[in-house]
């Protein structure tokens, strides 16, 4: 058998390529800024979404002239547009009446907007402004409960929430309010929910983020000597997730809260699990606005951002206007804040983008070297199992001359993915340990799999589990069998290519397709070289090497954690994320026995039928030997 080195020597040059880049340095993690086009004015209360890659300001307030000045404040009734790319802002017909610090919601359908005020009364109105063929669409939808404003409300699928607020511009106490909306079915009108467990509140934080929304800060309110409204500036934080299947434990707990009040401050959930909020009323200034006046110094440029897994805050540098009663969206996968007020009785037209630049920390000379020695080795390896093979049965079958303990690490390593050691570690880290009481349904499986299966598959002189359904029924249902696992792999393979390129896409700076292509011409030379033989080795490499570097994370991060193992565990422990059993009766929710269930009938499939892992049942002397590598693998 003839074998060409040009993609032996191809890949070498791939991975000395890769060896060869610079290892960058770590840089810090600030927000990159930048100005797109101001808006026509100053303002600050409207409400502000995108839709069809559009941005839209509605309403707001200005100041012409201020307040200690004796300027009135001006209530706005304008729509204004910025297209993707456009060099300024469109105006649209009005809005009929003027109305400010309402909710905003940007949603697939348009920009909702619910409540808000006109200095004058507060409304309970809800509409929906789309942007279509070049034009503001206005849909009216069911009012809110009770006139509202000063609120806030976030997106969660396909339902709009809205929390606190003031029912009327001269009202002493905040609403105690959650409503919700949704918008599939609105016919069906605003419903309303239990509220968070803490003090009632105007101009909250509401961000919508990982299966949840979150409320933070605002002001609560009482009647103050004079028998006007007075502020008391709140800092803590609330979780809501809905009941859904997934949730084990829906409504309310309370979360860390910012560490400063952050009233009126504008939000935006960015990536998976983080909510940014930018600048934000502390109440540190409260009691000197009109002894400051015009010299007031503004409102903090802080930003903070809060992690939904690690319920933590961190300082992520500053934003370049401390603008508040604003909103914050995303819009061509950046942040937008488009105007606000940057100090009482002052408004900006400001229009600023910006997203996180991320860690730039990635792998030295030596860890390339590691990884360009471990890559060369599945490549001797498959080198050096070629010559071995000179049958279809050496090819397909290693000759039967696998020991049973390196097939099963090779079942195992097999049944192994990134989904594996990616996705179920992230969900676990995210939840709680429920997923590895369904990897127990393994052990369950391999009785079956031993003394049912097995010694059907070994009894018959078969390569392929399709073989079987040949043999037991016709060509046809073997072609069957052998299309729907290729069209089943064929998908599989895809996301299980695609999640480690991903992860060496962030740690090396290699293009994901480079690194999809690099694994599958990896993958795809030992296999053309070695056979089955060559593949079984490097599995055993594999899972050696996957084992141990999870061992040593595990070390690492119990070394990095205040108090150690002790530490980790009672961090842990007071998260309850060593949660192994959810009781209950409900099929929607990973209550035990749905988990085991599900999990077996899961597990089951691919140690039956699955020709990756059956192969290897052939591979062994005997067919005890088969049945000792299963529960290996099992145990």
């Amino acid at each position: 058998m003839t074998r060409s080195f040009a993609p032996i020597t191809a890949l070498l040059i791939l991975i000395l390529a890769i060896i060869a880049l610079p290892a960058a340095t770590q840089e810090s993690e600030p927000i990159e800024w930048e100005d797109v086009p101001a808006l026509p004015q100053a303002m600050s209360g409207h409400m502000f979404g995108v839709h069809n890659d559009a941005l839209i300001a509605a309403g707001g307030t200005c100041w012409p002239v201020s307040p200690f000045q004796g300027g009135t404040k001006v209530w706005l009734d304008t729509l204004y547009v910025l297209e993707d790319g456009a060099s300024e802002w469109q105006t649209t017909e009005n809005l009929g009446h003027p109305v400010a610090y309402g909710a905003a919601l940007s949603t697939p359908n348009g920009l909702l907007c619910a409540g808000g005020s006109d200095g004058e009364r507060h409304y309970a109105s809800v509409f929906m402004l789309a942007w279509l063929d070049g034009r503001l669409v206005r849909t009216e939808l069911p009012d809110l409960p009770r006139p509202c404003a000063y609120t806030a409300g976030a997106l969660l699928g396909n339902v709009a929430y809205v929390a606190g607020g003031q029912e009327a511009p001269n009202s002493t106490d905040a609403l105690h309010s959650f409503w919700a909306l949704d918008l599939e079915n609105p016919h069906q009108g605003w419903q309303t929910l239990e509220p968070w467990p803490g003090p009632a509140r105007i101009l909250p934080v509401v961000a919508a983020q990982d299966g949840a929304v979150y409320v933070f800060s605002g002001a609560d309110l009482d009647a103050g000597p004079d028998g006007k409204a007075q502020r008391t500036y709140l800092a803590d934080g609330y979780c809501y997730r809905p009941d859904t299947a997934k949730e084990l434990h829906p409504g309310w707990h309370e979360v860390a809260g910012p560490p400063r009040p952050v009233v009126a401050a504008p939000s935006c959930p960015f990536g998976p699990t983080h909510v940014f909020v930018f600048s934000g009323d502390d109440g540190s200034l409260v009691d000197r606005i009109n002894d400051l006046g015009d010299d007031h110094p503004g409102f903090t440029h802080e930003v903070l951002a809060y992690h939904t897994i690690t319920d933590s805050w961190a300082l992520k540098g500053e934003v370049p206007e401390s603008y508040v009663t604003t909103h914050a969206v995303l819009w061509r996968n950046r942040m937008v804040i488009a105007g606000g007020e940057d100090r009482p009785g002052h408004r900006g037209a400001r229009v600023i983008t910006g997203a996180p630049r991320g860690s730039k920390k990635r792998l030295n000379i030596l860890d390339f070297a590691v990884m360009g020695a471990y890559f060369l080795a599945l490549i001797l390896i498959g080198f050096y199992f070629s010559k071995r093979e000179h049958t279809t049965d050496d090819f397909f079958l290693g000759g039967k001359r696998i020991p049973w303990w390196a097939a099963g690490l090779s079942i195992y390593g097999t049944s192994l993915s990134a989904i594996t050691f990616l996705a179920v570690p992230a969900e676990s880290y995210a939840r709680n340990w429920i997923f590895y009481v369904g990897n127990m349904a393994t052990i369950l499986v391999a009785p079956v799999v031993v003394f049912v299966y097995l010694p059907r598959f070994r009894g018959i002189n078969i390569t392929t589990a399709y073989e079987f359904l040949e043999k037991r029924f016709n060509i046809a249902v073997r072609l069957f069998g052998s299309c729907a696992f290729l069209l089943f792999q064929l998908g599989r393979v895809g996301i299980v290519l695609l999640l480690p390129a991903m992860a060496l896409a962030a740690t090396t700076g290699v293009p994901v397709p480079l690194a999809i292509v690099t694994m599958g011409i990896l993958c795809m030379l030992y296999t053309v070289l070695g056979g089955i033989e060559a593949v079984i080795w490097t599995d055993v490499l594999q899972v050696i090497v996957l084992l141990a570097g999870a061992f040593l994370s595990l070390v690492l991060i119990v070394a990095a954690t205040g108090g150690g193992l002790a530490g980790v565990i009672a961090e842990g422990a007071a998260a309850d994320k060593f949660r192994l059993i959810h009781w209950g009766w409900d099929i929607s929710k990973q209550v035990l026995w749905v988990v085991i269930i599900g999990r077996y009938l899961e597990a089951i499939i691919p140690y039956t039928s699955d020709q990756t892992i059956i192969q290897r049942y052939f591979t062994t002397a005997t067919r005890q030997e088969a049945a000792r590598s299963i529960w290996l693998c099992a145990i």
